[in-house]
């Protein structure tokens, strides 16, 4: 429902298709998952093609309190991370700011009727009553889809977690908090191995934070984290078992002629993601995207300007605090396209090999099913065209922070607030 007055608990928090693109997984500020399942498209409705409906909605994780340290832990769920799939069976990591758990969805379809030592009501029969064994059959039932939790991975970090990424040799994972990356087997709750720590001594030296980490898609060994500093460590885990020390530093070198007393907060990187291919990396920054080569380390191959008309009212941003907030980026199947969110309900796409971009909007106005997106342009100043949108007039509330690409098709997932959209590119 599109309501002014729609609850916290509402907001979406994460986006995130599997591997197949067959589900779409949001997570939610008040702890819920829900998973959307695709339509599969009949003869007489091809236009169906992006038609998503809700398949399994749980409760993931409940607010908790720490009593040592008298803190409120959040429900809210940070990041939602699938496996591939082995069997019949769907498992994916959820996690809040404390606790990763693995979670089971399944489907059933049949229930065991005649069992000898019960009635069909649940009741223990009496042994003595029982005088012809029977064989248990299965009859059909209506589809039930269930969710359950198989592993609760907890006590291993100290700060928030902002991260989680299943790595490629699909045992493992690694989970980001502000300081320090741990590294999990799937089937082990009890320990994980702290392999990043950038804790110092003192925490009076503290000068930047891991915003963001990532396993690489096809080399198990190798990971990235991003940093508040906008720098991204590359490191590889048969170098050493504490990758304390990186092997790959990548920084662009600031231009001191643009610096200004926001230069240090916008450059944090809120977001790193490897391309499918693995050749290539993505870091998103207050203002901008980057692609950078895994090669190449002294600056990125291409810089995509998100909102550069933002960079005039970065002080009116600082004071709402608009500034700190983190935008995710993603690639498309093929790599040749990105996405990112942007404010007044705006997401942008931009084409690698032809190097357009586009604003499109993400609103109830603009998105009738079926219609078409039209373009977004914003005016920077002077003479404003009749379908321009001025700066001033942009909504800071309504922010695109979450987005997620099908792997396999032009279809996307934007999450606006309390509301999921789900578009897909125009079929002649």
């Amino acid at each position: 429902l599109q309501n002014e007055w729609f609850h916290q608990t509402d907001i979406i928090s994460t986006v995130e298709f599997n591997y197949s693109g067959e589900l779409l997984a949001t997570g939610d500020k008040g702890g819920r998952v829900v998973i959307f399942q695709h339509e599969q498209e009949s003869k007489n409705r091809p236009h169906l093609r992006g038609e998503y409906n809700v398949y399994s909605t749980f409760q993931s994780h409940e607010p908790e309190f720490d009593y040592l340290k008298s803190l409120e832990i959040e429900e809210k769920i940070n990041k939602i991370r699938w496996l591939p799939q082995q069997n019949a069976a769907h498992f994916l990591l959820s996690t809040n700011d404390k606790t990763i758990k693995l979670w089971k969805i399944s489907e059933r379809d049949k229930r065991a009727e005649g069992y000898n030592l019960k009635d069909e009501d649940g009741r223990l029969r009496d042994p003595f009553r029982i005088t012809s064994l029977r064989v248990p059959v299965l009859m059909p039932m209506d589809l039930m889809v269930e969710a359950s939790p198989r592993r609760i991975f907890a006590n291993a970090h100290t700060y928030h977690i902002n991260s989680i990424s299943v790595n490629s040799d699909h045992e493992t994972y690694l989970s980001a908090d502000d300081l320090r990356i741990n590294l999990w087997h799937l089937e082990i709750t009890d320990r994980s191995f702290n392999i990043v720590d950038i804790k110092p001594a003192n925490m009076e030296e503290l000068t930047e934070v891991i915003t963001a980490a990532e396993c690489h898609p096809h080399q198990c060994n190798v990971f990235v984290y991003s940093s508040s500093k906008g720098t991204i460590r590359l490191c590889d885990m048969r170098a050493a078992a504490l990758c304390d020390r990186h092997s790959k530093f990548f920084e662009e070198p600031e231009d001191p002629s643009s610096r200004s007393f926001f230069s240090e907060i916008i450059s944090s990187i809120s977001d790193v993601k490897f391309s499918h291919s693995g050749r290539y990396m993505m870091t998103r920054d207050y203002l901008s995207v980057k692609v950078w080569d895994l090669n190449m380390e002294n600056r990125p191959v291409e810089t995509y300007q998100v909102h550069e008309y933002l960079r005039s009212k970065l002080c009116s941003l600082y004071e709402n605090d608009c500034i700190f907030d983190k935008f995710e980026c993603c690639w498309n199947g093929s790599d040749s396209a990105i996405m990112t969110g942007s404010y007044n309900n705006f997401f942008r796409m931009f084409d690698r090999n032809t190097r357009r971009d586009i604003t499109l909007e993400a609103s109830r106005e603009s998105s009738k099913p079926r219609a078409t997106l039209k373009p977004r342009k914003v005016s920077t100043g002077g003479k404003r065209k009749k379908d321009e949108i001025s700066v001033d007039s942009l909504d800071f509330n309504k922010k695109i922070l979450h987005t997620a690409w099908h792997p396999k098709e032009n279809v996307i997932a934007v999450a606006a607030t309390n509301n999921l959209y789900i578009f897909q590119d125009k079929i002649n």
